[in-house]
């Protein structure tokens, strides 16, 4: 798990101070991991450390420091005896506050901080700080010699998503809550959008959305899946002549059969036409929009996760 500067940023803009929960350490059968972080603030909070009790007190701890100008809190909390859960392991809970002063001073890379050790890094601290500089690797989290270190996430990835149909609803509400992407979603009308939207979703209205395109990052995935089959034809050449990150298309094997037809009279090579996936998702899930959705960001969070090791691998 990686600290989300983007999301804590946000939370910041929008509430002033906001207490971050992290598990610093999990012994045991705990409900997350180490590196396992929600935000609260004085009437809401975001993420979760697990559910249930634990979460309870530590919410309503977090909102008293912050109620009292607190800065920081450590408590090791053993699930059965402290809070009877089933669980039988522990959870060292770190609270931090952050506002846009400690915003501005965090690390790119790796933060570490000094929660009740000595002033100066220990030695494993600074030979993690050292390895992440030297190799561009950065550390898992973990809590060790009275130091919490851990990476800040790389930037998510940029996902466009066009159609605000059943099936682009389903989508946001299954990708939104995932900090791996950077969702901008993209139909002809706000009449075409849900009165709520995800935090952290940017809308964008457009008469002609294949004229979007030209804005969407290099890298970016794409999802089409419009009222419109001239449109997604249009969105699908538009993208080709352009070049993109990732592309799919919803759509039987006969529509996606006429459309690559279609793109190579429109001068497009096989090659170029096969980078896009139709259909999208896990067919053998079903044409539920949600099952679509799963099948969807299954798929994302796999392609996602392969590219991060192929990085790694290669240094």
């Amino acid at each position: 798990m990686s600290l989300d500067r983007e999301t804590l940023a946000r939370a910041v803009a929008a509430h002033g101070r906001v207490a971050r929960l992290l598990v610093a350490r999990a012994e045991g059968s705990t409900p997350r991991e180490t590196g396992a972080a929600m935000l609260v603030w004085a009437d809401g909070q975001s993420g979760t450390i697990g559910g249930g009790a634990l979460e309870f007190e530590a919410a309503r701890s977090a909102r008293a420091l912050l109620a009292g100008g607190g800065a920081q809190s450590l408590s090791r909390i053993p699930l059965g005896p402290a809070m009877g859960q089933c669980c039988g392991g522990a959870v060292t809970l770190l609270t931090e506050v952050f506002d846009a002063r400690a915003l501005a001073v965090l690390p790119d890379a790796v933060f570490a901080r000094n929660v009740n050790g000595p002033v100066r890094p220990p030695l494993p601290v600074q030979r993690l700080i050292r390895a992440a500089r030297s190799t561009g690797q950065p550390p898992a989290a973990q809590f060790t010699g009275g130091w919490m270190v851990e990476p800040l996430a790389e930037p998510a990835l940029p996902l466009w998503i066009y159609g605000a149909g059943h099936v682009g609803r389903a989508l946001i509400a299954t990708l939104a809550p995932l900090p791996d992407f950077a969702i901008t979603w993209v139909d002809t009308a706000a009449t075409r959008f849900p009165d709520d939207i995800a935090e952290g979703v940017t809308r964008l209205i457009a008469a002609n959305p294949a004229e979007t395109v030209a804005y969407a990052p290099p890298d970016a995935h794409h999802l089409i899946l419009t009222f419109s089959h001239a449109l997604d034809l249009e969105l699908c050449h538009r993208l080709l002549s352009r070049g993109f990150g990732g592309a799919g298309l919803i759509g039987s094997a006969t529509k996606w059969a006429r459309f690559r037809t279609r793109l190579a009279r429109l001068g497009h090579s096989e090659a170029q036409i096969s980078r896009i996936q139709c259909p999208i998702g896990r067919p053998e899930l079903g044409k539920h929009p949600q099952a679509i959705a799963v099948g969807v960001a299954a798929a994302l969070l796999a392609r996602d996760k392969t590219q991060h090791a192929a990085k790694d691998a290669t240094g």
